[in-house]
């Protein structure tokens, strides 16, 4: 089992960045494919990036697609998700979640999931 651990959320204005980190123990990153998801108050979650587990490939959301970079260092054991022209209706408490059977996409199981990190988007 991997432990994942969100950090970097906090409250910003419409067109700024944040940039948002996920650290995990216990197993290597490497091991898992990596996703952030998030979940808007009353909305469920949604998928917003996914990266494979040695980052050639990635995967956005069409909401996202353009605004987000989701990278990784598996040196490092830490995933990324830089956001840039961040929009009120990006607020949310963000997830990072890993897939053991290596899948990064939007159908991806995520048996791993951190606590999340709220991020606000004021208008």
């Amino acid at each position: 089992q991997v432990q994942l651990v969100e950090s970097g959320g906090g409250l910003v204005q419409a067109g700024g960045s944040l940039r948002l980190s996920c650290a995990a123990s216990g197993r290597t990153a490497s091991s898992y494919g990596m996703g952030w998801l998030r979940q808007a108050p009353g909305k469920e979650r949604e998928f917003v990036s996914g990266i494979s587990r040695g980052g050639g490939r990635t995967y956005y959301a069409d909401s996202v697609q353009g605004r987000f970079t989701i990278s990784r260092d598996n040196a490092k054991n830490t995933v990324y998700l830089q956001m840039n022209s961040l929009k009120p209706e990006d607020t949310a408490v963000y997830f990072c979640a890993a897939d053991r059977d290596y899948c990064f996409g939007t159908t991806c199981s995520y048996e791993y999931w951190g606590q999340g990190t709220q991020v606000t988007v004021s208008s």
